[in-house]
């Protein structure tokens, strides 16, 4: 029974590495559904600090911001969002497999790469490929928090003010739904005016109220006049900057959401593999039993048939 012992061991074995796996999903479940909210209570900040600078925008159309500029620099910024953790399937390959593409198309025009890794896999990933690496943040934990980021995205963010950068790309990978993450490289700077500025509903409803001479109201303009302290420009400038770091941290809490997702997918498909190996370490265990008893037996007869 040497071969039945082993079995046993292996079954053993594989039960214990299912229990690992079930553990590890069910924590990454509860961890999704708050990365998940987290992702969305983030939303409304960036999304009101870029209508307020669309708007401050529209009132002073002559003033471009740095970050608005472009220029003919020989380098780029890249921006790289990765997990600290593995065990979440492919999220990690697929993200690093779109940015090896995009850095060999920009180094086939004969420009450098300049990139800032957040997260331990993409900042060791970029170091063996011998990208320039001028910042990371890990170890981020559970919850991103804006203080840590905003010291390395600085380093492309003044980079490109400089005119050092001439553009600067963020790449992270975008949550869809518990199934589906969608990794993406998206330009970050230059900001287009058309992005900052496209549709949005009116945040204040028109006043239907009729003045006493029976004219009608005029219709809301969606114009704002605005009281700057100290000055329009550095109101804008401090503004402009606060979005682009708002974008970087929704991007941060979409990797984050991402990565409890695919990890939830990951420990559940590696719990129902293990439950498979366990069905067919059992069949086999059964069968050698099985087999082992009828040469017992057949040994037996033959003794008493030979006496």
């Amino acid at each position: 029974m040497a071969a039945g012992k082993e079995i046993r061991g292996k079954i053993k074995s594989v039960e214990n590495t299912r229990k690992i796996t079930k553990a590890m999903e069910m924590v990454a479940a509860s961890k999704m559904r708050k990365a998940q909210e987290r992702m969305r209570m983030a939303r409304p900040y960036s999304e009101k600090v870029r209508v307020i600078a669309a708007n401050l925008g529209r009132a002073n159309p002559e003033y471009v911001h740095t970050v608005m500029k472009k220029n003919e620099a020989k380098a780029i910024g890249m921006i790289v969002v990765t997990t600290d953790k593995g065990l979440c399937g492919g999220l990690n390959t697929n993200m690093l497999r779109l940015v090896t593409q995009k850095i060999r198309e920009v180094q086939e025009q004969g420009m450098s790469v300049k990139t800032v890794a957040i997260g331990s896999k993409g900042h060791g990933f970029l170091g063996r490929m011998g990208a320039p690496v001028y910042a990371h943040a890990t170890q981020l934990g559970d919850t991103p928090r804006l203080d840590k980021l905003i010291g390395p995205v600085k380093v492309l963010l003044d980079a490109f003010a400089k005119g050092e950068l001439s553009a600067v790309y963020l790449c992270y990978t975008r949550f869809i739904n518990t199934m589906r993450q969608e990794p993406v490289v998206e330009c970050l700077l230059p900001l287009e005016r058309a992005d900052i500025e496209r549709e949005d509903e009116p945040e204040h409803t028109p006043v239907h109220d009729a003045h006493e001479d029976g004219a009608k109201p005029a219709a809301y303009s969606g114009k704002r006049d605005y009281i700057y302290e100290p000055d329009p420009q550095t109101v804008i400038d401090d503004l402009l900057v606060r979005y682009v770091e708002s974008l970087v941290y929704q991007a941060v809490a979409e990797n984050m959401a991402s990565e409890q997702s695919a990890r939830t997918v990951a420990m559940k498909a590696a719990s129902d593999n293990a439950k498979s190996v366990i069905d067919e370490f059992k069949l086999l265990y059964n069968k050698t039993r099985q087999a082992s008893i009828t040469t017992e037996l057949s040994e037996i007869v033959a003794g008493a048939a030979a006496v």
